[in-house]
C-alpha cells in the first residue's frame, strides 16, 4: 500500500466538516488497505495522525527545510514505518547525523503532499479532524461491525490498532475474545468537564440522586495490575513505567487481594505532605530513583477473578475500600447536597489538590471513553498576555495564522514569552487574526513563524502555571486556550511576569476558596 493513498485520505477528510463523509473516506481507504494486504495497526494509527513509533527524534527544525518534492509517489506504507522505527532506536554518538541523513532520504522520496502530512504526524501537526473515534466508526463500517464491539474491544485491548485484524478477520466474535486481563492495561476511563459544580451534578447527576465527589490528585495517572507478587503499573498512555516506581509496587503487594486491577493517582508530596508541582512528579516517575511517590487509590475494575467493568460504581467503591487502605485512598464525598460539595471543593483546594471529579454512582468503568458519568470542575484563571509571534497552520487551518505565542510585560519596557495555544480558536477569529497579524508582521510572512509588533492584547484561560527552563521567564502556561482578543486594552496594560510569577509563589503554599494554580 502507498503512503499516497494515506494522504489521500486525510485529504479527504480535512475538506469536509461531515463527520459521515469523514467516517466514509476513511473506511474506503481501510477497504483498500484490507484488500492489499497492508499492516491494519499502521494504517489505522495513521488515519488518526500520528506514528507507531512514540519518539522518532525528529521535531520541528528537522522539517523546517525539506528537499525538493519527488514527482510521483513511490513510498510504501511498510517502509516508511520501518523507517520510523529506525529512527527511533537511534541513540549514541553519530545519532543526530544519521537521523537527520535518514530523514533527508525519506523526504527526498515524498511527493509535496506526502512531505506535509509526513512533517504534519512527526509534529503532532496533521489537523485533519479525525481522531481515533472517527476511525472506530470507520473500522466499523468498513469491517461491518458493531460500531459499540470496536470501542470495547479497542479499551480491553489497549486502542484500536490492537482490534483492528480481528475486527476483519473474525467479525464480532474476534472482537468478543478481547477481556479485562491482568498484565494487559487498558484505556483508562476519562472525565469530561464543566465549569462549576452545578453543571456537574446536573451532568452526572442525572435524573436526581447523590453523586460522589472526588478530589482530583494532579499527579501520574496509574493502571495497577496485581497478580500475586507480580506487579504492572502503566501510565495514561499505556507505558509501562513498573521498574521505576519501587515505593508504589511495595504498596500494592501488600494488597489484601491476589489479583487485581485498580485505578490510580501518585503524587510526590513535600515535607508537610502537599503534593509538589506535576512536572516535579512526573519527572521523579520518568526515572527509577529519587524521591518516593505516594499512590492514591480511586477505582478497582478487577478482583480476584470479578470482572467489575460493567458493575455499578458503589460497588466497585465498596470492593475498592476493603482493599485498599484509607491511606492510600482518593478522598471522596457522597452527597447529593450542593453546598456541602462546594465545602469539600474548597477543603481540596486548600490542600493543594486541583479540582474535583464529579462521578455518577451507578455507572460502570466505561475504559477509554469520555463522557458525563466523570466530570471534572477546576477553577479557571484568566491572563492578559500579547502576541509576540504566530505560525502558519496545517490542515483545516492551512493559509491561516493559528498558533500564538504568548508574552507577558517584564517590567522593562520588554515581553518575555510563556507559551503558546491554538485551543479555543474560531473560525470566525481565525479569519480575524489572520487579516489582524500580517498587518502586525514585524518580518517576513513566508516562514513558519512570523514575528508581530506586540500590540494585541488576548485574554487567556489556563488550568495554571508551572517552571520551565524552555522559557526566560522561567514558567510556563497549562492548558491555555483564547477566551477572547482585548482591543479594550493595550500592550501596556496587559500582565506583567511579576504578577505570574506571583501567581506561582501561591502554588502549594497557600489555598482557600480560590484554588492554587497547577
Amino acid at each position: 500500500m502507498l503512503l499516497a493513498e494515506i494522504v489521500a485520505a486525510s485529504q479527504a477528510v480535512a475538506a469536509t466538516r461531515s463527520r459521515k463523509e469523514k467516517a466514509a473516506a476513511l473506511a474506503e481507504c481501510l477497504r483498500s488497505a484490507v484488500a492489499q494486504g497492508a499492516d491494519l495497526a499502521v494504517v489505522v494509527t495513521w488515519l488518526a495522525g500520528g506514528l507507531r513509533q512514540r519518539r522518532t527524534g525528529l521535531g520541528w527544525r528537522s522539517v523546517s527545510a525539506l528537499p525538493s518534492p519527488a514527482p510521483v509517489p513511490t513510498l510504501r506504507l511498510a517502509e516508511v514505518d520501518a523507517i520510523f522505527e529506525h529512527l527511533a532506536a537511534l541513540s549514541g554518538s553519530g545519532s543526530v547525523l544519521a537521523r537527520a541523513e535518514a530523514a533527508a532520504d525519506l523526504f527526498g522520496r515524498a511527493t509535496a503532499a506526502e512531505q506535509r502530512w509526513l512533517a504534519g504526524a512527526i509534529t503532532g501537526e496533521v489537523r485533519q479532524g479525525a481522531m481515533d473515534a472517527l476511525v472506530q466508526e470507520a473500522v466499523a463500517a468498513a469491517a461491518e461491525v458493531p460500531l459499540s464491539d470496536i470501542r470495547r474491544a479497542a479499551m480491553l485491548a489497549g486502542g484500536t490498532p490492537a482490534v483492528v485484524e480481528a475486527a476483519f478477520a473474525r467479525g464480532a466474535e474476534g472482537l468478543a475474545s478481547f477481556g479485562l486481563e491482568v498484565g494487559r492495561p487498558v484505556l483508562p476511563m476519562l472525565a469530561s468537564s464543566a465549569p462549576d459544580l452545578d453543571t456537574a451534578f446536573a451532568k452526572a447527576a442525572g435524573a436526581g440522586g447523590p453523586v460522589a465527589v472526588d478530589a482530583k490528585l494532579d499527579g501520574i495517572r496509574l493502571q495497577v495490575h496485581k497478580d500475586g507478587d507480580d506487579v504492572l503499573l502503566a501510565t495514561r498512555s499505556l507505558d509501562v513505567i513498573t521498574d521505576r516506581l519501587p515505593e508504589v509496587v511495595d504498596v500494592v503487594r501488600r494488597l489484601p487481594a491476589r489479583r487485581a486491577v485498580l485505578d490510580a493517582e501518585a503524587l510526590w508530596l513535600d515535607d508537610a505532605g502537599r503534593p509538589r508541582l506535576f512536572q516535579e512528579t512526573a519527572s521523579r516517575a520518568a526515572q527509577a530513583t529519587g524521591a518516593a511517590v505516594t499512590p492514591y487509590f480511586f477505582d478497582l475494575l478487577l478482583l480476584d477473578g470479578t470482572d467489575l467493568l460493567d458493575a455499578p460504581a458503589r460497588e466497585r467503591w465498596q470492593a475498592l475500600a476493603a482493599v485498599a487502605p484509607e491511606a492510600h485512598l482518593v478522598r471522596r464525598l457522597v452527597t447529593d447536597d450542593v453546598a456541602a460539595a462546594r465545602e469539600f471543593l474548597g477543603s481540596v483546594l486548600a490542600a493543594g489538590h486541583e479540582g474535583v471529579v464529579v462521578k455518577a454512582v451507578d455507572a460502570p468503568y466505561d475504559a477509554g471513553r469520555r463522557g458525563a458519568a466523570w466530570v471534572k470542575v477546576k477553577p479557571v484563571h484568566t491572563l492578559d498576555l500579547v502576541v509576540l509571534a504566530v505560525e502558519w497552520g496545517s490542515g483545516r487551518r492551512r493559509g491561516l495564522l493559528s498558533n500564538i505565542h504568548l508574552g507577558a510585560r517584564d517590567g522593562a519596557g520588554g515581553f518575555v514569552m510563556l507559551g503558546k495555544t491554538f485551543k479555543g480558536m474560531t473560525d470566525e477569529m481565525l479569519a480575524w487574526q489572520t487579516e489582524r497579524f500580517t498587518e502586525l508582521a514585524s518580518g517576513p510572512l513566508d516562514g513558519h513563524v512570523v514575528e508581530l509588533r506586540p500590540e494585541q492584547v488576548v485574554e487567556i484561560a489556563l488550568d495554571g502555571i508551572q517552571r520551565s527552563t524552555r522559557y526566560p521567564g522561567g514558567v510556563a502556561l497549562r492548558f491555555a486556550r483564547v477566551v477572547r482578543y482585548r482591543d479594550d486594552k493595550t500592550a501596556a496594560e496587559a500582565d506583567t511576569l511579576e504578577h505570574v510569577t506571583a501567581m506561582f509563589a501561591r502554588e502549594g503554599v497557600s489555598g482557600g476558596p480560590e484554588g492554587t494554580l497547577d
